[in-house]
């Protein structure tokens, strides 16, 4: 698949490669695994040192990584290398007089090795890197290590980073772009599952590429395959991030799949206090966030919970909670649920598409939904520019024969009072719309 929709982060990248000639440069790089951050280090630096942390003995990843230094680099590297800190000591010495770029993927897997790395290298930094000329890269999935590295006082490496670029998802621009180029003929309906079923992850797009799974049926025949990554995608993910409360996690994520989406739902369901792993799940993980009401006031109670990530909020919904009959194989019976639910579960993605849609305008100030107390009263989005003094109400629905705009004015009541100065708008949105 040809290279998408990166051009911001490319030129970042370029840039401070080009000011690393002067002095080194230290940058991060985070982003959930399949997003595309090794392609997009790839694509940015031509030639480069690129050294993947595995799981392995130190003297061992010494090893390797010599290997691939004497080859991109052109050079004969004496010595025999034993530990990380004097390997990082010796790049940092070669940068004196020659200019290259250094990749560390995967950064986080230095603490299972030698944790002590990481304190080493930061004195070594300190000491060379206003006199070298290295544009050090350093990409990491697991965002809470990561976090940890860079962002706790109490870690060596706090504060020593130049840059940073946390790698989103595609945007729902980009994936209609990529859409149309392999499939010009594509329905609003096969884009809004190719947005939920992929959440604009790059390796999921790939792998829907790869496949030619353009339309609802074919996604899902290319989800439900006894070789598909996605079937054991959430688990093999998260897991790892969660240890050994992963159940607790993986329950609440399931019950917010499923539109229990108040911390008293949760509660009452698992009948035990989950306020910690909600803080943990949004703060630490983010992989949730609160949605207020719009305007609601700060400390508010009324708060609801969302999954962030598209593909897992369908993961949750339907494999991990059907995960008996995937262990057996009975895919047809799963992808039968899904057939039936989808319009159901779609719905609030489809909010969401035009939410992020709305966005990439430019046009508002505060875009949000809308409730009162008991769940009455709801509107989809409301969008709202306070330069202009602009208002806008919106319902959204799969078919627009169901969208009803005096019914949307009766609900908005409320809040239109207080908005009495603006110019107030009343807009339905459906498929039709995308």
């Amino acid at each position: 698949m040809q290279f998408y929709n990166r051009e911001k982060e490319l030129k970042y990248l370029r840039d401070i490669e080009q000011s690393s000639q002067n002095s080194s440069k230290m940058t991060i790089i985070l982003g959930r695994r399949r997003i595309g951050k090794t392609k997009l280090i790839k694509e940015a630096f031509a030639k480069k040192v690129y050294l993947f942390i595995s799981k392995k003995d130190e003297r061992m990843l010494c090893e390797e990584f010599v290997e691939i230094i004497a080859k991109e680099l052109n050079i004969k590297v004496l010595g025999e290398f034993r530990s990380f800190k004097n390997l990082f000591e010796y790049l940092m010495e070669l940068s004196l007089t020659l200019h290259f770029t250094l990749v560390f993927d995967e950064f986080q897997e230095f603490l299972s090795i030698n944790s002590s790395i990481y304190s080493d290298m930061q004195n070594i930094w300190d000491e060379y890197k206003d006199k070298t000329k290295m544009n050090l890269i350093l990409s990491g999935s697991i965002y809470t290590l990561m976090k940890r590295i860079f962002e706790d006082k109490k870690e060596p490496l706090f504060g020593r980073a130049d840059h940073k670029i946390h790698l989103k998802p595609f945007s729902v621009v980009t994936l209609g772009e990529i859409l149309a180029d392999h499939n010009p003929n594509f329905s609003n309906q096969d884009l809004l599952s190719f947005y939920i079923l992929t959440g604009g992850v790059a390796k999921y797009v790939e792998l829907f590429v790869e496949k030619k799974a353009f339309t609802f049926e074919e996604q899902l025949e290319a989800i439900f395959d006894e070789f598909s990554l996605f079937l054991e995608e959430g688990k093999n993910l998260l897991i790892e991030e969660f240890g050994k409360e992963y159940t607790t996690y993986f329950s609440i994520l399931a019950l917010i799949a499923s539109s229990k989406t108040s911390r008293s739902d949760i509660e009452s369901i698992l009948g035990k206090n989950i306020g910690g792993y909600l803080d943990r799940l949004e703060n630490e993980y983010t992989l949730i966030k609160k949605i207020k009401p719009i305007l609601a006031k700060e400390g508010g109670r009324v708060v609801k919970y969302e999954i962030m990530d598209n593909y897992f909020s369908f993961w949750f919904r339907f494999i991990y909670k059907y995960k008996s009959a995937i262990e057996i194989e009975n895919y047809e019976y799963v992808k039968e649920i899904v057939k039936r639910d989808f319009s159901v579960f779609s719905g609030k993605f489809l909010e969401k598409y035009f939410v992020e849609l709305l966005k990439t305008k430019g046009e508002y100030s505060q875009i949000g939904t809308y409730w009162e107390r008991g769940n009455q009263n709801e509107i989809d989005i409301v969008a709202l520019n306070e330069t202009e003094k602009k208002l806008v109400f919106i319902e959204v629905k799969l078919s627009k024969r169901k969208i009803d705009l005096e019914l949307l004015k009766q609900k908005s009541s409320k809040l239109a009072d207080k908005f009495r100065a603006y110019e107030i708008e009343y807009s339905g949105l459906s498929l039709e719309n995308m």
